[in-house]
């Protein structure tokens, strides 16, 4: 066991997240803290980091180091981007850190930073390619990657902070100041020609990219607040981007979804984002909740315990993780899922949903007893909401309520009971529901089969004819509890699917 602290210093803010890792490669956060430094703001004339900027981001150290000594981090891992990087004194401040508070703070290069930041977005975010951008308060760093390869990448030095400085959009934003705005981020990010990619999603990672997301989640309604892979349309953000450049700082802060600290630099971030779309030509923004510092623990993390940097299924290695980290014992979980699986594959013809169902129902009965973790009683509930509300990275936010519904369901948790929560009654509609009763059930069924947790029961065939379906089995010993309990779903069986199950045991 051990933990590691991700120290992250940008010219926006700073950030401290330390993780535990379990012996078994589990690991989950255990402490998160932000500082406001706005290291951008704090550069004089000569491009030096000014005697405010060392004091601040020393104490700021100072606390973080503490913190890191109260959390028993065993190791920790800072790093210093875009304000640091580009002042001619960062290499000053970096010694005088380490002198005062004991932290090696590395200044990361541009390209460095761009290839973290891609290790936290494709590792958490389902897609094969796009434009990945992390705008921050200095920079902004552009990753072009596909097949889930980077291509190009760069590290342009405009960032919210930095820009809003150049052009004065702190408070109210005439036409002509805009104008010449967008005219300067146009020009700079056209510079590289392999930005056009009008097919290919923006992905934005960083806190201007996030607060899109949440003044667009407000304003729509939208039931959770769930940002990370949170999608809207161009058509969506340059409504967003209209209302914030006709607005006053003191309304822009009365804005929900907007933060206070963010207010003043909104503008010049959005029209950033606002740039990319118009030389990108893409049609969609996703916002990404990893990033940089994901991206580091990725690489550490990888590199104590040999498993691949890049995931090859990033919903297949979040569930493995949350399995891991709550079943002591996940052989009955797994035996579970492949007889799930078995009957779903079989029973196509009869439940006539596509291979992504099968991707929540994997993800439900993998994680279906998790649960027990809380109380063994109503352990199905807790498994809902723990599935509803952990890092399930390769899922849209209703598909992972679907999962939680199914985990829930399976064991006598039905819809009525997800309806109390109006973010199951928004989100999933009637023919979701109508899924999410066939994957219980097959769930159902699967868990019957292995009632005792001694895996007696195999699925010899299964599927449908004319006189109804069938699932026929072979036993390794006395499966008279299993075969008892598995009856009690025949009622549920027929009313789904409009015929009944016949269930025998062969012989082997």
């Amino acid at each position: 066991m051990q933990r590691i602290a991700i120290i992250d210093i940008g010219s926006n803010s700073a950030r401290l997240v330390i993780t535990h890792i379990y012996k078994n490669g589990a690991y989950n956060m255990v402490y998160n803290q932000k500082e406001a430094l706005r290291l951008s703001q704090k550069v004089d004339k000569n491009g030096c980091l000014t005697p405010q900027a060392f004091s601040d981001t020393i104490e700021t150290l100072k606390t973080f180091a503490y913190m890191c000594k109260l959390y028993n981090a065993d190791h920790i891992i800072a790093v210093a981007t875009a304000a640091i990087r580009n002042a001619k004194n960062g290499a000053e401040l970096t010694r005088l850190v380490q002198k005062e508070t004991g932290i090696n703070l590395h200044i990361i290069t541009g390209n460095t930073e761009a290839y973290y930041s891609y290790l936290g977005v494709i590792n958490t975010l389902p897609y094969e390619s796009g434009i990945i951008f992390d705008l921050g308060g200095g920079s902004t760093e552009l990753i072009y990657f596909e097949e889930r390869k980077i291509l190009e990448s760069v590290s342009v030095p405009i960032g919210a902070v930095n820009t809003t400085a150049m052009f004065n959009t702190r408070g109210s934003v005439n036409a002509a100041t805009f104008g010449e705005l967008c005219a300067y981020l146009r020009r700079r990010l056209g510079e590289y020609p392999w930005l056009k990619q009008p097919k290919l999603p923006l992905i934005g990672v960083g806190g201007t990219a996030r607060t899109i997301g949440k003044i667009h989640q407000r304003a729509s309604g939208y039931p959770t607040t769930k940002i990370h892979n949170y999608k809207l349309t161009v058509q969506a953000f340059r409504g967003i981007l209209n209302r914030l450049k006709n607005t006053t700082l003191e309304e822009r802060r009365k804005i929900s979804g907007l933060s206070s600290e963010r207010a003043d630099i909104i503008i010049a971030g959005a029209s950033i984002i606002n740039a990319l779309f118009e030389v990108t030509g893409s049609k969609q923004l996703i916002t990404s909740g990893c990033g940089l510092r994901e991206g580091l623990f990725f690489d550490y993390h990888s590199k104590e315990t040999g498993i691949p940097l890049i995931a090859e299924d990033i919903l297949e290695r979040s569930t493995e993780k949350i399995l891991t980290l709550y079943t002591p014992d996940p052989t009955h979980s797994r035996h579970i899922t492949d007889l799930a699986l078995q009957m779903f594959d079989s029973w196509h013809a009869l439940h006539r949903l596509n291979k992504n169902f099968r991707r929540l129902l994997k993800t439900a009965s993998l994680l279906h007893d998790i649960g027990i973790t809380i109380n063994f009683y109503s352990h199905a509930r807790h498994s809902a909401y723990m599935i509803q509300n952990a890092q399930l990275f390769g899922l849209t936010h209703k598909e992972q309520l679907m999962t939680s519904a199914v985990a829930g369901w399976h064991n006598g948790v039905s819809k009525s009971y997800f309806y109390r929560d109006q973010l199951f009654q928004t989100m999933l509609t009637e023919n979701n529901w109508q899924a999410v009763n066939k994957l219980a059930l097959i769930l159902a069924l699967a868990e019957s089969l292995d009632y005792t947790q001694s895996s007696l029961l195999a699925i010899k065939r299964a599927g449908a004819d004319k006189n109804g379906a069938y699932l026929t089995l072979t036993a390794s010993g006395n499966a008279a509890i299993e075969m008892h309990q598995i009856r009690t779903h025949l009622k549920w069986f027929a009313k789904t699917f409009g015929m009944p199950l016949d269930i025998k045991i062969e012989e082997e």
